[in-house]
């Protein structure tokens, strides 16, 4: 089973749509709305293009991952990390990997942009094996409340989370 990770395009929106829609519908903590929060993300000035990465297996889409800008904000300073929501994969092909490559090579896009560090809401038994550590260890607060366990940061590069504290300003179309 070949799977191939490429950018996402214009054609792929309709597919990418349903997938997302049938990776979430039977998800217990979700809103089952991530499919049309790509949608907005996609419009935002938070969208990053080569950052909207998609997985085929025999030229069918299996697989998505979005990461957009945010911020982290204290008092002094601002700094610019990503988030990473959703990466979805379809209920038959969860379980094979699909998502860890997208993870993955999303991470090494992200660094060849020049982006430092990732945020995440996430499953705390499943993004701890990609390197991502507790927010809270940075003292990075998410905006909202949510179990500590949950809110997740990695740094894509040495030192890529140095001095970085404060709050996590997410783009307003997480909340619309």
């Amino acid at each position: 089973m070949e799977v191939k990770l490429r950018q996402e395009n214009e054609n792929d929106f309709q597919s990418v749509f349903q997938l997302i829609e049938k990776a979430f519908e039977k998800e217990e903590y979700s809103d089952h709305k991530e499919h049309f929060l790509v949608e907005r993300l996609r419009k935002s000035e938070a969208f990053i293009s080569e950052l909207s990465i998609v997985a085929e297996i025999e030229s069918k889409i299996v697989g998505h991952i979005l990461f957009t800008k945010l911020k982290v904000v204290n008092d002094s300073d601002s700094f610019e990390s990503l988030a990473l929501a959703p990466v979805s994969v379809l209920p038959e092909f969860q379980g094979k990997g699909i998502g860890s490559k997208l993870i993955l090579y999303g991470h090494e896009v992200a660094k060849k942009l020049g982006y430092k560090s990732v945020i995440l809401l996430g499953h705390q038994d499943y993004y701890p094996r990609f390197g991502y550590e507790l927010c809270e260890k940075y003292n990075i607060k998410m905006p909202f409340d949510v179990p500590s366990e949950n809110c997740m940061v990695i740094s894509l590069i040495e030192n890529g989370l140095k001095g970085v504290s404060g709050e996590v300003v997410y783009p307003k179309e997480f909340f619309e």
